[in-house]
């Protein structure tokens, strides 16, 4: 099956919106949990970590799911959907805190983030795994691919460069009330643009 025009921008622009979120949870999640909201970057850096490995985990076990998928909506769509949406409201979550000890903010931290990871996972790992299902010439998935990682690189890029100016600009200069007010508009952009690849 050759795809459309139609069909490869969809694609790209999920993919747009998926690391618009990505780029704004690896970037800034470090620099809002330590400079803004106090935690020490050692712990802040052993939950980093702790996610990372728990990933090694969590991504094959994604796959297996995914490969074992069988739905009128096909393997892909209900996973990408579902963990685009529980991912948009995590993803607020994580750049939300409520105000709370030094102790209670330790525990929040390390559940919303861990959460973020595997909710993420629902939604990356069948994203990526469905070009082979798209098309059975491997020039057509080499372009795709590449489609897909350059559109990648510029919703990166979009949160590299917004970012901290529209934090300032939506808090008035209080960081905390930014970054949770810029996050729910990358939540929503972000559940849009899946929604347009999955239709």
């Amino acid at each position: 099956m050759e795809l459309t025009l139609k069909q490869k921008t969809a694609f790209g622009i999920g993919a747009v919106g998926k690391d618009m979120v990505y780029a704004l949870s690896a970037s800034y999640v470090m620099y809002y949990y330590q400079d803004v909201l106090g935690l020490s970057a050692s712990f802040v850096g052993v939950v980093l970590m702790v996610a990372r490995f728990f990933d090694a985990f969590n991504d094959p076990f994604m796959g297996v799911l995914v490969a074992k998928t069988r739905t009128r909506w096909g393997r892909f769509r209900p996973w990408i959907f579902s963990g685009t949406l529980l991912n948009a409201l995590v993803l607020y979550a994580l750049f939300a805190a409520p105000v709370l000890d030094e102790a209670a903010l330790m525990v929040y931290f390390s559940v919303v983030y861990i959460l973020w990871g595997v909710t993420y996972t629902m939604m990356d790992i069948p994203f990526w795994s469905m070009i082979p299902a798209f098309t059975h010439s491997g020039k057509e998935r080499e372009g795709l691919s590449t489609l897909g990682r350059s559109c990648a690189g510029v919703g990166s890029a979009i949160i590299t460069v917004i970012t901290m100016l529209c934090v300032n600009a939506l808090g008035g200069g209080e960081e905390r009330v930014g970054f949770s007010r810029f996050t729910l508009i990358i939540a929503v952009l972000f559940v849009i643009f899946i929604t347009v690849t999955c239709i």
